[in-house]
């Protein structure tokens, strides 16, 4: 099949195009609002898109973030410029589906969903302390994109890790080893997917011109 998106109806029963870019990673975002109220999200428009220095994007979407129904988390970030991103793991799955409702504003989702704080050593937001891993960092910039919807906003934040937190019951031989933790990604729909099992491929050589 073939189809043009916002021109030509796919004529299946759910939109696929997110269970075709799949697996996502789920970034687990915690922020403060300017009055130091926690806030925390699950975002699957997520993943790292450079590393020296490590930078990671997030795509909220969402009414604006100056109206009072838009998403807490890209307000926080734009007022405070500092965020908390956590890897998910599969024994936290339902904590973070917890905090994936749309609270009013000012509800601490660390406490609905019956998760620990836990300081951060740079940022003020605070970061999850039963999460295995997480990514403190500082807002570099915010592109906003494209949206078919007048109500809904489409954009990509950027921030720039400035500090990181690793377990160090996931570390095996000096090297993390994510079936420890079976980080989570979501598929289409209302799947997800976590990581059970790897496999390693070496890079090939550069072939050699000379060679016919």
């Amino acid at each position: 099949m073939f189809y043009r998106p916002g021109l030509d109806q796919h004529g299946l029963a759910h939109n696929p195009f997110k269970a075709l870019v799949s697996p996502r990673p789920i970034a687990w975002v915690s922020t403060i609002d300017a009055d130091g109220r926690a806030n925390l999200a699950p975002f699957s428009f997520f993943n790292a898109v450079a590393e020296a220095p490590p930078i990671l994007m997030i795509a909220p979407y969402g009414a604006p973030p100056e109206k009072s129904e838009g998403p807490d988390t890209l307000r926080n970030i734009l007022e405070t410029k500092e965020f908390v991103i956590h890897a998910t793991p599969y024994a936290l799955r339902d904590q973070m589906n917890v905090t994936a409702a749309q609270y009013p504003h000012g509800v601490d989702e660390f406490e609905a969903a019956g998760l620990t704080k836990a300081g951060s050593e740079i940022v003020k937001p605070p970061r999850i302390a039963e999460a295995p891993i997480a990514f403190e960092c500082a807002f570099l910039t915010r592109t906003e994109l494209p949206s078919e919807r007048e109500t809904m906003k489409n954009g990509a934040v950027f921030g720039q890790v400035v500090g990181i937190h690793i377990d160090d019951a996931v570390i095996v031989d000096g090297k993390v080893d994510v079936t420890r933790f079976r980080p989570l990604a979501r598929l289409g729909y209302m799947d997800y997917a976590s990581v059970d099992a790897v496999f390693d491929m070496p890079r090939p050589t550069k072939p050699d011109a000379a060679k016919p």
